[in-house]
């Protein structure tokens, strides 16, 4: 790394700049631009992100205190919060997802070898969505309840290296379940979900794809037992069966055999039942990938803790998933960054390190390498555990 770099020039030195400006010409967007080139659009979102900046205002003043260091960072002129806000609102929010997935894209080959606690070989996917609240007098594109707005953000999270394979972004209520028409099943995965996507003429067009799902069957399911494996119950595995499903219309909509599971979890002691279409895993293996859905979980707290997704600086549905596109790349672009100079510290102290000394001038990898002096601070203590990959 060249030492007269600021280290945010460095971060953004991991940017493919040649294929987004691919993206860019796609949808047109520098045309009739002035001033905001479309690179620096996302120089601006990234360092707000960065630096937690939480309104246009603190991120002028920020950046107007550092005009000597603007040119070296990539800004031509010092960056005005209503020429932001404009672009913001003006260029298709399609420009920074696309940016989004060649970055993820990139991200899950660097990960593609890591453990996520299960001894499998398959791709393991967790599929969730979290609700972001919103006011509804300032954002009424996005209504949710009768005095409230919101934004949903579906995602299929890939278990290794926790990098979101796929994002979805709509209004408060778009239900979980319609996110599976939109997904390319691949052949050999398993998609781990919870009841809230249990439809099963969705989950049969699964599985003649070739996948496998697991998720948890409802209260009251109409289904009768055709055979039914040996266990041991000192395991925690209650029973291990073959069933069918019951009812005209139901069993059209899955009409071949299901795999039930009923499982006392020893430390809760409650008793879950799975669901599944994959016959040859042990029955505490599926008990296990279930389990390993939680990661998707603290992955929705995590961003929401330390991304800027949660308060946001335009008001329109195009600003808003323009931000959100912004967060998830600037997310997946340290991801990338701690495994290609291989870090060990985790995410958050990175961004610890990088909100205070974005202006610094020195090596990236020195700079980054951690030792311990950024201890993380939260109440979730499993969360923590989540990014110390």
């Amino acid at each position: 790394m060249n030492m007269g770099k600021t280290l945010f020039a460095q971060i953004m030195g991991f940017v493919p700049w040649t294929s987004f400006a691919r993206i860019v010409t796609r949808y047109g967007g520098d045309t009739r631009v002035r001033s905001l080139a479309c690179t620096e659009q996302f120089r601006a979102m990234a360092f707000a992100q960065l630096t937690y900046r939480e309104s246009l205002r603190d991120f002028e003043t920020c950046l107007l205190a550092n005009q000597a260091k603007l040119y070296s960072m990539g800004f031509r002129t010092p960056v005005k919060r209503s020429t932001l806000a404009d672009a913001n609102e003006g260029r298709d929010w399609h420009i920074w997802a696309d940016l989004a997935v060649l970055l993820i894209r990139r991200a899950r080959k660097l990960y593609c070898n890591d453990s996520f606690g299960v001894d499998l070989d398959n791709t393991v996917y967790a599929l969730d969505a979290t609700t972001i609240d919103l006011c509804l007098s300032l954002f009424p594109w996005a209504p949710f309840r009768t005095a409230k707005a919101a934004v949903k953000l579906h995602t299929l999270l890939d278990l290794r290296g926790n990098i979101p394979a796929f994002i979805h972004i709509s209004d408060g209520k778009t239900h979980e379940v319609n996110v599976l028409d939109m997904l390319s099943f691949e052949a050999g995965a398993f998609y781990v979900m919870d009841r809230g996507y249990l439809n099963f003429a969705r989950l049969f067009a699964l599985h003649q794809t070739g996948a496998f799902f697991v998720t948890r069957a409802k209260h009251g399911m109409n289904a009768r037992r055709v055979y039914s494996m040996p266990v041991d119950r000192s395991t925690g595995i209650i029973c291990d069966q073959r069933i069918v499903l019951n009812g005209f219309y139901i069993a059209q909509d899955y009409p071949e055999q299901l795999r039930r599971i009923r499982f006392k979890d020893p430390v809760s002691g409650k008793t879950l039942v799975f669901l599944t279409n994959n016959t040859a895993l042990p029955a505490l293996t599926i008990a296990a990938l279930y389990k390993s859905r939680w990661q998707v979980e603290l992955f929705f707290k995590w961003i929401k803790q330390h991304l800027r997704i949660k308060r946001f600086i335009g008001n329109s549905e195009n600003a808003v998933k323009t931000q959100i596109w912004c967060a998830v790349s600037t997310y997946v672009l340290i991801a990338i960054i701690k495994k290609e100079l291989q870090l060990d510290a985790s995410l958050y102290s990175l961004l610890q390190i990088l909100s205070v000394s974005v202006f610094e001038k020195t090596q990236l990898s020195q700079a980054l390498a951690g030792n311990g002096q950024f201890q993380d601070q939260t109440d979730i203590s499993n969360q923590l555990n989540l990014f110390d990959f």
